[in-house]
């Protein structure tokens, strides 16, 4: 038998799994509480299942049926509103609003590029960006706070699909003041760096990635810091403080703390970094999102 629910409530329950909050959600609605609570708990009977978690000092939590059907909605309501615009004859241009997940250091190097880009082609489309590392996005993800990410390769499972658009090797950082600075087009090896301080990247799947780099060469490094902002450790190693690995390299060598980094080619054949754009494996995109995919492409897609 058919199951019968509507876009009404769909909208209501996609508010209420962005906010996590009834009273939240009903104000951004503009309906009272009683409504939105009557309309979910439809939604529950006609599907069989319970969406929420109830919490008491929390607010609510979706089900892994909530997650199911938040991922499948996004992508039906949105055909729902191309279809009304159809038949009115306003056109088909996307609207409404997109929120993308982006791994942390990559934030500063692609967000801007990318929103400029989008927002020329889909005026009508507010996109805002969901910052985190690589586990709060794979979660975000499955929760279905995003419906896409640009993220790296790290620690992306196959629960997952992902459309690789870079693949950026690692380097070594050092200070201008170091030896090494002084011919930078110099490669060098990791070996060389073995009784040196090092300044480590301490994000989960990151550090791990970067500390496999020293066993690969069969050495381990003296970490002195561990530090979770990308931009500290390049004040770090400009400072002074020890040299580093990294893989997104800035049009400048200049540091928020003053001094310069200079960054140098590894000799090594050490495996690069995949930047990728990750979606939960079997979720239907939205138009919205594919646009988004597609830009990225135009502008990144290097690599097939």
């Amino acid at each position: 038998m058919t199951k019968s629910f509507t876009l009404v409530q769909l909208r209501y329950f996609g508010a209420v799994a962005k906010l996590e909050n009834m009273t939240a959600a009903a104000a951004e609605l503009n309906v009272t509480q009683s409504t939105l609570s009557s309309a979910l708990s439809r939604l529950e009977q006609e599907l069989g299942a319970s969406l929420f978690t109830r919490l008491s000092s929390k607010g609510l939590r979706l089900t892994p049926a909530g997650k199911r059907l938040l991922l499948g909605s996004q992508a039906f309501l949105e055909d729902a509103e191309l279809l009304y615009q159809s038949v009115r004859d306003e056109g088909e241009a996307l609207a409404g609003e997109l929120v993308v997940g982006i791994y942390l250091p990559l934030a500063p190097f692609k967000a801007p590029v990318i929103l400029q880009a989008f927002e020329t082609a889909y005026p009508n489309v507010k996109v805002s960006f969901h910052e985190g590392d690589q586990e709060s996005l794979r979660q975000a993800l499955l929760d279905g706070v995003c419906e896409l990410a640009l993220m790296y390769d790290l620690g992306v499972g196959p629960e997952f699909e992902r459309r690789v658009l870079e693949r950026i090797p690692p380097h070594v950082l050092v200070s201008a003041e170091h030896p090494r600075a002084a011919a930078p087009e110099e490669p060098v090896s990791l070996l060389d760096f073995a009784s040196e301080p090092f300044i480590l990247l301490d994000m989960k799947h990151t550090r791990e990635y970067y500390l496999d780099m020293f066993k690969r060469v069969g050495i381990s490094p003296l970490v002195r810091h561990k530090v979770s902002g990308y931009e500290t450790v390049r004040s770090y190693v400009a400072r002074g403080q020890g040299f580093s690995l990294l893989n997104q390299r800035l049009l400048h060598d200049s540091t928020y703390a003053g001094g310069a980094v200079v960054p140098l080619r590894i000799i090594e054949d050490l495996p690069p970094i995949e930047v990728s754009l990750v979606r939960p494996l079997g979720a239907k995109p939205t138009k919205k999102s594919m646009a988004f995919e597609q830009i990225c492409e135009k502008l990144y897609g290097h690599e097939s």
